[in-house]
């Protein structure tokens, strides 16, 4: 097995060498270095961005386009971070405590040195990663059949607590819209019309581009031009960037044993599906911070060790990510969620077959993360001081460019006028979703895995009746799944301190226009209950379950607002 492995590794090593495939892929690289300057559209609104335009790739172009850009955002996203004390992405939020004193104290060159050479040994290993699962995960899927690729499923949905960060009932809420939104369109097992509005354009479903753009990209665009200006003065790019570089790489090295333990937490933890870039690199910095000597004094004053555990993790769950995203279609991460769809376009299906009949398509995934990150960093080392003028344009310059990729990128979706009216739909839940403090990734979770879900649901009826239940595998997975959905309450509970005290703490109403989009989203789920309650049984038996458990957690979630105090 192991000799077909490596044999499956170097013809995938070959395929990516093609020039067409080379030239994609450091396209992507490109892409996702410039938007990981700007703040705000970092590696999931990159994703969303280019995933219009593999529509006509072969899979191996397009993995290498998308894997491309988002290995590369957190590489990129240091130059904002310690320049002008501004993330680019969440993943780089904790190296601007020491980032940012270095660049004030003259030593930025020395920080983006540090910064990139862990970058790249960090995404290396979590390609390295990747490829060392493979074997060891391959039998182990060769033994799984439907029922226990539908409670994967499951369970990646339960992971939406996790992603939801301060409101997991929100966050249980907007995955159980995404799911009713997969279900949209012809029914598979019976052929009848659900939710389609009498129009045409939605018997197939709503297409995952335009929603995916629309709730991403464009909330972002509206937030960059309400605030109708540019990242940093041009005062803070004329720092020296160059200056130093190399003392940071003899850093890297210098602390060699740092980087390894940071970059193995963080493909680690990215390996776990929904903890993400904002999460990682915090951990591997506390890390530091708890184990490396006199760290206590100067962590946070401009300590580079602070800067190479931040960075060396956050670059290696891209790699972690896409174990549980190719096994076993749980994404490892929001992004990886969307990198899902691109699965769903060219026809693969995470499981089994990426590691037998596609492993190549696997493999080139691998090569893909590890050949980016190798360029990333290497394009920031020679054009660091290019890429900080990035987060000085005006916005009125940068927006009609983005926009217009936005909309040509949307209507790639079926070419109809229906993408501009769903990209603009999901464009306004999305904005609003935003400013309302609800979370969006676990609604494009649920639109990514809800036809899944039913499909498998239907197979593992089909073929085993009732006892797929009572497969090993399938009952341990359900019983984390549940834990997953169930705890937002448990934790809820115990916050308030029981029952006794949720009652007790009650105060006085609000009602403001969270409140109103609440009662909103509440009728809306109501009324398409109430179309669904029509249909035969086979078509609606999902839909209603989940529309009535998504109906509950709405209600309870909205008495918690109200009355409670939470999830404010």
């Amino acid at each position: 097995m192991e000799v077909d492995m490596l044999h499956e590794a170097g013809q995938a090593l070959l395929i990516i060498a093609n020039p067409t495939r080379l030239f994609f892929l450091a396209s992507g690289v490109m892409i996702g270095l410039m938007l990981g300057v700007i703040p705000g559209l970092g590696g999931i609104v990159g994703m969303a961005l280019l995933l219009p335009f593999t529509f006509d790739m072969d899979p191996y172009t397009a993995f290498a386009f998308l894997l491309g850009m988002g290995s590369v955002t957190t590489t990129s996203d240091t130059i904002p971070a310690v320049l002008f004390g501004v993330p680019g992405t969440a993943g780089s939020a904790a190296t601007i405590l020491d980032g940012h004193p270095l660049a004030r104290q003259g030593q930025a060159g020395r920080a983006f040195g540090a910064a990139y050479s862990a970058s790249l040994i960090g995404g290396v290993f979590g390609a390295l990663l990747l490829a060392v699962s493979i074997p060891i995960l391959r039998p182990v899927m060769l033994y799984l059949g439907s029922p226990e690729l539908l409670a994967f499923s499951v369970f990646g949905l339960s992971m939406v607590a996790v992603l939801s960060g301060g409101a997991p009932l929100r966050g249980l809420a907007a995955a159980g819209f995404g799911l009713l939104v997969a279900m949209i369109g012809s029914d598979p097992q019976t052929g009848t019309l659900r939710w389609t509005l009498d129009s045409l354009y939605l018997w197939d479903g709503l297409p995952l581009v335009p929603v995916t753009i629309g709730l991403f990209a464009l909330p972002e665009l509206a937030d960059m031009a309400i605030a109708r200006r540019s990242i940093a003065s041009g005062d803070e790019a004329k720092v020296d960037v160059r200056k130093g570089q190399w003392q940071g790489v003899r850093d890297t090295f210098t602390h060699w044993w740092l980087v390894l333990r940071c970059a193995l937490l963080g493909s680690s933890l990215g390996a776990i599906p929904g903890i993400g870039a904002s999460v990682i690199d915090w951990i591997a910095y506390g890390h530091a911070a708890r184990t490396e000597k006199g760290a206590d004094e100067t962590f946070g004053k401009g300590d580079i060790r602070g800067v190479i555990a931040s960075e060396s993790s956050n670059n290696a769950k891209e790699g972690g990510a896409l174990v549980p995203t190719i096994a076993f279609g749980v994404p490892g991460s929001a992004s990886m969620a969307i990198l899902l769809g691109a699965f769903l376009i060219h026809g693969l299906v995470p499981g089994p077959d990426m590691l037998t009949k596609n492993l190549d398509v696997t493999y080139t995934m691998v090569w893909s993360v590890a050949l980016a990150n190798i360029l990333g960093a290497g394009l920031c080392f020679a054009f660091s001081d290019q890429f900080a003028k990035i987060a000085l344009i005006r916005y009125a310059v940068i927006m009609p460019l983005i926009l217009t990729v936005v909309f040509v990128g949307a209507f790639q979706g079926t070419r109809q006028w229906g993408d501009i009216y769903a990209l603009l739909l999901f464009g306004i839940i999305g904005w609003s979703m935003k400013r309302l403090g609800w979370p969006r990734p676990p609604l494009i979770l649920g639109v990514v895995l809800g036809d899944i879900v039913e499909r498998y649901l239907f197979i593992s009826v089909g073929r085993y009746g009732t006892d797929w239940l009572l497969r090993p595998v399938v009952a341990v997975v359900f019983v984390g799944a549940m834990w997953g959905l169930f705890r937002p309450f448990v934790r809820e509970i115990r916050k308030s301190g029981g029952f006794g005290g949720m009652i007790g703490g009650l105060t006085t109403p609000r009602f403001d226009v969270t409140t109103a989009f609440y009662i909103g989203f509440i009728t809306l789920l109501a009324a398409m209950m109430m179309q669904a309650s029509e249909w035969n049984l086979d078509a609606k038996i999902v839909p209603m379950i989940v529309g009535i458990f998504t109906i509950s957690v709405t209600a309870i979630s909205l008495l918690n607002f109200t009355f409670g105090g939470r999830e404010r």
